[in-house]
């Protein structure tokens, strides 16, 4: 890519999309085209056609999708799996009409079986069945990524996808009634600390920022307070405060900065094409090129609880209910592939949840 290469950012103010937006502005990138949702509506086919035709990006980084957490997945299957195989298919589809240079699709680390061995090697896709509560969401992903093979071996277009790890950062959604593990406990244990010190105005002001479908922030203590439980945060009949979590707290997770994610993607766009991927494997049937973007690492969702209760100062009790779904009980990338490509991630966990929770009060 040249600074003033015409590149579109898809999704350029989700989490993923505004960190490749920020890294391409920091290179000196000059010439995004950025568009919102209400500018841009991407399940329209026909929108999509008129927007390429009309602004012939030369590069693509496809980052707009349908996201959520164990909850969202398992609730809106057809949402998930509708919304982002539409996305997908208008966006891969019309940058080969219009002949873009480049395109990087960014899937996700769900893509692999529910029982993959580990860590989470590319050619582990397809040998085993998907974990069910976000089973519409990894067939969407999965159709992304052979989509740009497909492509790329029928057309010639230099398509590549990327597979990251449980993403965290800046624009990250908080909502509760969607959103991943390392938010949800940002969020849950501030509001807890808030509801343990008794600033019930702070409880307030924290949903007028971030509002959740059926929590009024002007109702009335009593009725705020039940709203609070029903995402865990409980007072007990002593007063105490309790942070009831989903499942037993024993599966691990990798957790991977916006950052990190977002320097990897510019990396990799500039310096490694879809034939260079062919080759480095020496593939007889070309198939799992995508490439896995983490850290390597990996800790209990109870470590991380315990992490983002120091992080954020929640001073109460946490508690586990196993009768809530777990997910798959370890989802660690093997990141060989993209370390031998010339990258490795930087930013410390606990660092980048400092961070996370800085951008969260500001």
């Amino acid at each position: 890519m040249e600074k003033n290469s015409k590149i579109y950012v898809a999704g350029h103010a989700g989490l993923v999309g505004s960190a490749i937006t920020r890294e391409l502005k920091k290179q000196g990138f000059n010439n995004l085209i950025l568009r919102t949702r209400e500018q841009l509506d991407l399940l329209n086919q026909e929108a999509v056609e008129e927007f390429f035709i009309r602004e012939k990006p030369e590069y693509v980084f496809l980052a707009a999708a349908r996201v959520g957490g164990i909850l969202a997945n398992n609730t809106f299957r057809a949402e998930f799996i509708y919304q982002n195989i539409q996305i997908q298919n208008n966006i891969i589809h019309f940058s080969w009409v219009s002949g873009v240079k480049k395109l990087m699709f960014l899937g996700s680390s769900c893509i692999y079986p529910g029982e993959c061995p580990q860590p989470m090697k590319e050619e582990h896709l397809l040998t085993g069945p998907l974990e069910y509560t976000n089973e519409p969401y990894a067939i969407a992903k999965i159709a992304g990524m052979k989509m740009c093979e497909s492509y790329n071996l029928q057309y010639g277009t230099d398509f590549i996808s990327v597979m990251p790890t449980n993403l965290y950062g800046p624009n990250d959604n908080y909502n509760l009634l969607g959103s991943h593990v390392l938010p949800a406990l940002i969020r849950k244990m501030h509001l807890a600390q808030l509801l343990k010190k008794n600033d019930i105005e702070g409880i307030r002001n924290d949903f007028r920022k971030r509002p959740v479908e059926g929590v009024d922030a002007g109702q009335s203590d009593e009725m705020l307070i039940r709203k609070l439980a029903d995402f865990g945060i409980i007072i007990k009949t002593n007063g105490e405060v309790e942070l009831k979590l989903w499942g037993t707290g024993r599966p691990r997770r990798e957790f991977l900065h916006s950052d990190d994610l977002a320097r990897a993607c510019v990396y990799l766009m500039n310096e490694v094409s879809f034939r260079d991927i062919v080759n480095e494997r020496g593939l007889k049937e070309v198939r799992n090129t995508h490439i896995n973007i983490g850290v390597g690492e990996d800790l209990s969702i109870a470590g991380l609880a315990d992490l983002v209760k120091n992080v954020t100062g929640y001073e109460g009790e946490i508690t586990w209910d196993d009768s809530k779904p777990d997910g798959t009980f370890r989802k660690l990338l093997d990141v060989s592939r993209l370390n031998r490509l010339g990258f490795k991630a930087s930013i410390p966990l606990k660092e980048g949840i400092e961070e996370a929770y800085d951008n969260y009060l500001s």
